[in-house]
This record gives C-alpha cells, sequence and structure tokens, in this order.
C-alpha cells in the first residue's frame, strides 16, 4: 500500500461524514480519491456540465454559485476545511446544478463518481450507506440555499 493511499484512507477514516461506513467500505472510497489542487477562481465544476467529481476541502475557501441574468454570480454556499463539495455525481443524470469556484489557493481530495458508482452497484450494502450519507448532504444543502433565499430576498411564502 502506497503512502499516498495510506494518507488519503486515512483522511477518509478520520472525516465525520464517513464515519458511519465499515472500515472495508472507507478504503473502497479511498481508493476513488486522488489530490487535487486549484487556483483562485478555478472552476470545479459548471452549472450544467457533467459531474464525476465531488471534493473534500484540505485547505482553501470554495464558493458555489448560482447564475443570475440580473445580479451576476450568487454565492449561496461558502465551503472551508473539511467540508465535502458537489453532489450531482450520485444524482442522474450526473450534472451541476451550480458553479463551484476557489476563491482562494484550495486543495483537496477528488473523489470519482464512476468509480464509486461502479463499487456501489458491485456492493449494495456499501451503494445504500453512500446514498444515505450523500441524501443527508443533499438536504443539508438545499436548506442552505433555503437560508440563503431567504436572506437575499427576504420571507419566502409557501405555495
Amino acid at each position: 500500500m502506497s503512502s499516498a493511499f495510506k494518507d488519503m484512507a486515512a483522511i477518509v477514516s478520520e472525516h465525520p461524514m464517513f464515519a458511519g461506513f465499515a472500515a472495508e467500505h472507507r478504503e473502497l472510497i479511498a481508493g476513488c480519491a486522488s489530490n487535487v489542487r486549484f487556483d483562485a477562481g478555478a472552476l470545479l465544476f459548471r452549472e450544467g456540465e457533467p459531474v464525476s467529481r465531488f471534493y473534500l476541502i484540505r485547505y482553501g475557501k470554495v464558493a458555489v454559485e448560482l447564475a443570475s441574468p440580473s445580479r451576476g454570480h450568487i454565492t449561496i454556499q461558502t465551503h472551508q476545511e473539511g467540508d465535502i463539495v458537489g453532489w450531482s455525481w450520485i444524482v442522474p443524470p450526473f450534472h451541476s446544478y451550480h458553479d463551484a469556484r476557489a476563491l482562494t489557493l484550495t486543495r483537496a481530495l477528488a473523489f470519482d463518481g464512476a468509480c464509486l458508482r461502479d463499487k456501489a452497484a458491485a456492493d449494495p450494502e456499501f451503494g445504500f450507506v453512500l446514498l444515505k450519507h450523500f441524501s443527508q448532504l443533499i438536504a443539508q444543502s438545499l436548506e442552505r440555499v433555503q437560508l440563503q433565499l431567504v436572506d437575499v430576498y427576504g420571507e419566502v411564502q409557501s405555495a
């Protein structure tokens, strides 16, 4: 086992997102990871484009943005060290619903979504736990967007 894999396996094992996974499943996740770096201003993903990765931020800050014709890019979330960015890789048709842009030099672990989906298909128990954890991340993301909309536009009326 290479030292880079050991480091990734340790990072995955220590991260709260993966705490509910069995040790062998955390190893599967680490096996789909690689180190990446983004300069300030670089896009991690762009709205409407195919997405095949998610990121665990190790250093730096990333803004999740929506494009508005009248207001330009609106930041709906800011992520920093320890945060997970991206969930569209697990939801067909695997396209991004927003932009994610590095605000500063950012170092992260990138996780290959196709690799994880293949492993999930081969191991349904792993797939269930993976989907369960990412469903929570999606729900948290939607809640943050709702709070941001209330902050930007005032009280949101229910239909």
